[in-house]
């Protein structure tokens, strides 16, 4: 039994040895392109040649984002856009292999996206895509449901017009006829049906209108309110980064809080180790994985604000449902609207009496002679809905654009988590940049640990006993006595 569980326990060692030996030729690579990319000149040919690869590679992607950026979000013609893509391509190319700060710039810009910076670019690119994707449609789904409005007031408004004059034309077929005993039939309709319906088109087309301009106003206004905070933090994300570039080559005490591998080898062999035994809570280390405890509250407060915004989207979306939903439903209502036909039979039968009381008397029925009869018949239809009248579909939510917009929320989200490892990250690709600068900076935090192990370990000094008040009394009078003497 134990030689089986020694050969489980050997296996299992050899397993991870093997792990991570191919990590470690995978990273190795890696490593090496690194190495190469933050070398201010380079040592070989090899460091050169993967240098100019990965500025090259670095300057293609620029040149896409700008190009794809200048078509799809500013709507410019794809040749002047692939012109200018070009050439704000070679400008990164050129900037990175002849400027070294320029390619630390853009390393850093990489972690700087998980600060507090490239939050506040997620979180604004995720509103705008949400208010481009769900306001104008919200309001186009508004505009569809009035439109059934306007249908429907306009049809049934034809149809009370309709029937009137069908109703006028029955009346005046009878009016020959039905003049007899001095009695008639008539019909009239008071006021004019023809101004009212225009005043009702009138009306309703001006609601229409408004709705539309108001739909492509919103639209206009989040799509340029997207082009413009898109731009801006942008340009903030890469100010951010050259205040911290700044700030780490001019400011020793600036973000001077690790204890990175330097020092570390630094203590070993001055044996100063006892300075970092037990480590002071503002030193950190570049590879432990815990938060702090001042961090951890910081990052649940700044996640119960973001959940507050991932909320307030999930209500814009069901906003958005709901107003398609409720189009959809009027507008399938006004499509199964149906047609009533309507058959109006006017019959009209006149006869007289001679002597009617005779009958009477003799308790018959009178004879009756008839000498006129009439009959008419008119049809028409009652629509509910103009057939001049062109329904507007609803408008689908667009869910891929509220994903894109959630996606982005939730990436801001562990952006707060991820806020201390970005600026650990932020410090080590500075000092891969800068060895020399690294160097200054750890001697300085060394001089800092060296100054706090001193204070501290004057406090913990016992107090000496206080000096006796007659003891230079006793000292002088011993220098008197022997001068007495001599």
């Amino acid at each position: 039994m134990r030689g089986l569980c020694g050969a489980a326990e050997h296996l299992v060692r050899t397993g991870w040895r093997f792990w991570q030996l191919g990590i470690r030729q995978a990273l190795n690579p890696l490593q090496a392109a690194w190495d190469a990319f933050s070398q201010p000149v380079p040592a070989s040919c090899g460091q050169l040649l993967t240098q100019l690869l990965l500025c090259a590679c670095l300057a293609v992607a620029a040149a896409e984002l700008v190009c794809h950026w200048l078509v799809s979000s500013w709507l410019y013609p794809s040749g002047p856009s692939g012109i200018i893509a070009t050439v704000c391509g070679l400008l990164v190319f050129l900037g990175l292999g002849l400027v070294p700060p320029v390619r630390c710039l853009v390393a850093l810009s990489v972690p700087t996206l998980g600060t507090e910076q490239g939050r506040r670019l997620l979180l604004s690119y995720s509103t705008a895509t949400l208010a481009v994707a769900v306001v104008p449609n919200v309001l186009a789904n508004m505009g569809a449901a009035e439109q059934v409005l306007r249908c429907v007031t306009e049809g049934s408004l034809d149809s009370l017009l309709n029937t009137t004059h069908q109703l006028r034309n029955a009346s005046t077929a009878l009016g020959p006829t039905s003049r007899s005993g001095n009695r008639g039939l008539t019909f009239e309709s008071q006021g004019n049906g023809s101004a009212f319906r225009l005043h009702m088109l009138r009306v309703t087309q001006g609601v229409l209108e408004d709705f539309s301009a108001l739909e492509s106003l919103a639209r206009a206004a989040a799509l340029g309110t997207q082009r413009v905070v898109t731009g801006m933090f942008m340009l903030g994300l890469l100010v951010e980064s050259a205040w911290y570039l700044h700030r780490y080559l001019t400011d020793l005490r600036f973000d001077n809080v690790y204890e990175t591998p330097q020092l570390t080898r630094q203590l070993a062999q001055a044996q100063a180790t006892h300075l970092v035994a037990p480590p002071p809570l503002w030193l950190l280390r570049i590879a432990r994985p815990k938060l702090s405890r001042e961090e951890l509250p910081h990052c649940l407060l700044r996640l119960g604000l973001l959940s507050l915004l991932l909320v307030a989207t999930a209500v814009a979306v069901a906003t958005d449902h709901m107003a398609f939903l409720l189009a959809q439903a009027a507008v399938d209502w006004a499509q199964k609207l149906p047609v009533v036909p309507v058959t109006l039979m006017v019959k009209y039968d006149a006869a007289y009496t001679v002597l009617d009381f005779v009958p009477f008397l003799l308790n018959r029925p009178p004879a009756q002679s008839p000498f006129l009869s009439a009959r008419h018949c008119f049809q028409w239809d009652l629509r509910f809905t103009s057939a001049g009248c062109r329904l507007l579909p609803a408008q689908r939510p667009q869910d891929a654009a509220a994903l894109a917009s959630a996606s982005l929320q939730l990436l801001a989200g562990s952006t707060v988590l991820l806020e201390t490892y970005a600026r650990r990250l932020r410090h080590a690709i500075a000092g891969a940049f800068f060895p020399a600068q690294e160097a200054r900076r750890t001697r300085h935090l060394r001089a800092r640990l060296q100054r706090r192990y001193d204070r501290h370990q004057g406090q913990r000094l016992p107090p000496g006993p206080p000096p006796s008040p007659d003891l230079p009394d006793r000292t002088e009078a011993r220098g008197r006595g022997a001068g007495g003497r001599g």
